[in-house]
């Protein structure tokens, strides 16, 4: 009668399944996934647990993470990965996408002769304040030529994530391009900066490569920067929640991070990792002042996720092919090196100062209102070195709330930040950071509300934006508002099926 009882018995139920991010957009790469643990998982526990969990459901880890990220890529079908998804142990499964690759010098290239100088036309001549010999400078692409003269000895080899192993050398010419704007001592801004390469990106550089290498590539820099540091990404691609939290932490662990808007003539708050507000994100303009467009017919990216605008048309720089080399190229990719290497300047004058000084310092440098065509809602502002030798602290102070709120179905949630300690009314430009966290956030409707009870709307509600979370920079005039007093942001949400958080927001005066 036993063995009828056992015979009798119910079977297993299948594992549950759980969601995955990113499955339906644009260039998700498919049957490859990047999973995200809880932070209930240490990182000393990643690989074991990564093995336990495609032992169980199946697949073929590629790289782990353990420093900007905690998770790993893996190789699934569609169903495995919906397993993973459902696993405890598991924050989210997200499917990959495909990165791309985005003293006084007489007769320096148009970029450097603009930049160090506040109007057209220029002098032929780039004055800079400091070498930032002290500084090293990490550039995630397409690895590096190490032995152009350009580099003087100064670049290193530091990881290949597409071979795997520590030489990062380059077969496609972009990264060799970028890390010589950045700091080569004929085409770079940084003229002492060491450079280190991060191999990334594959010898096709700007068509084939997943997020998952670049992953790694930020873990890595996470975890080995020799500090002060500054880092260029002239890299781009859809939208990836699992990219910008691993930029942002990287940034937190004391990185400043220079990224490419992106050559869409679009937005650049829906691609990663320009999306992401404590990362520099540079548009390009020509050497005109106007926003870039280029030969093929695409433009520079644009909108509120901007810091500001550097060079980026027809840039000469060093060349992959020998040692002795260069050419010429156009793009964001090319705009973000000159940004990374004025903010290794600043380092170098400053050497404990963290990413957000380094950010607002860059910010408070650049000259306003050259840029035309810059579109709305972006800032209309144009790198700028300042060549005096002195680097003042940032001004302009700064509030902010950085508690969490959740953000439920149907519901508005508000946090408050209290300014004091300023006196008239707020600045006609007075910005508003916030980062949430919302799938579909198209359900949201964000506004900000001053201390008098007058309203800004941020973001209205949209039911056609699928994409997820609101992160980036707006301007208000708020001039007509007192400064000082209890200002809130205030987050509804309009729809069901989708939550989130509000994670941090601030105001700067």
């Amino acid at each position: 009668m036993a063995g009828a009882g056992t015979a009798g018995a119910a079977p297993t139920p299948p594992p549950s399944e759980g969601r995955i991010l990113g499955a339906d957009r644009a260039g998700a790469v498919k049957g490859s996934y990047i999973v995200t643990f809880k932070d209930s998982v240490a990182r000393t526990d990643v690989d074991r647990t990564a093995k336990s969990l495609t032992g169980r459901h199946g697949g073929t880890i590629g790289h782990t993470y353990t420093a900007a990220l905690r998770g790993f890529s893996v190789k699934v079908d569609e169903g495995q990965a919906r397993k993973l998804a459902a696993d405890p142990s598991v924050a989210r499964v997200e499917a990959d996408g495909v990165a791309y690759a985005l003293g006084t010098q007489n007769d320096p290239t148009w970029g450097l002769d603009r930049i160090d100088q506040r109007d057209l036309p220029g002098d032929r001549k780039f004055t800079y304040p400091n070498t930032a010999s002290n500084v090293t400078a990490y550039v995630l692409d397409t690895g590096i030529r190490t032995s152009h003269q350009e580099f003087g000895g100064r670049a290193v080899s530091g990881y290949d994530f597409i071979d795997n192993d520590s030489v990062a050398q380059d077969c496609n010419g972009h990264g060799t391009h970028v890390a010589g704007t950045v700091g080569g001592a004929t085409y770079g801004v940084a003229k002492a900066v060491k450079l280190v390469g991060v191999r990334v990106l594959n010898c096709q550089g700007s068509s084939g490569s997943t997020w998952a290498p670049v992953l790694a590539g930020i873990d890595w820099v996470t975890k080995n920067a020799v500090k002060p540091a500054v880092a260029n990404m002239s890299i781009g691609g859809g939208r990836t929640s699992s990219v910008d939290d691993a930029l942002a932490a990287s940034i937190a662990s004391g990185v400043s991070y220079v990224v490419a808007a992106g050559n869409d003539g679009a937005n650049a708050c829906n691609t990663s990792p320009a999306a992401v507000p404590s990362a520099v994100t540079v548009g390009a303009t020509d050497s005109r002042d106007a926003r870039s467009i280029w030969p093929s017919g695409k433009s520079s990216n644009h909108g509120t996720c901007l810091d500001l605008f550097g060079p980026g048309s027809d840039i000469v720089s060093a060349s992959h092919l020998n040692d002795t080399g260069s050419r010429s190229d156009g793009g964001t990719s090319m705009a973000s090196p000159h940004v990374a290497g004025a903010a290794a300047l600043i380092l170098s004058a400053n050497p404990s100062w963290t990413p957000k000084q380094v950010h607002d310092r860059l910010i408070a440098d650049a000259t306003p209102n050259k840029v035309t065509d810059a579109k709305t809602g972006s800032p209309n502002r144009l790198l700028y070195v300042p060549n005096d030798g002195t680097t003042p602290p940032p001004t302009g102070k700064t509030f902010e709330n950085t508690t969490a709120y959740p953000i439920r179905d149907n519901a508005t949630v508000e946090s408050p930040v209290t300014v004091s300690g300023i006196t008239g009314n707020a600045p006609a430009a007075l910005s508003v950071t916030v980062d949430i966290r919302h799938t579909f956030r198209g359900d949201l409707r964000v506004d900000l509300v001053a201390p008098d009870g007058g309203v800004f709307r941020l973001k209205d509600y949209n039911a056609n934006d699928s994409a997820d979370d609101v992160r980036g920079t707006f301007t208000v005039n708020a001039a007509s508002k007192p400064a000082s007093g209890s200002w809130k942001l205030r987050v509804s949400d309009n729809w069901v099926n989708d939550t989130g958080t509000l994670n941090s927001w601030s105001l700067k005066f």
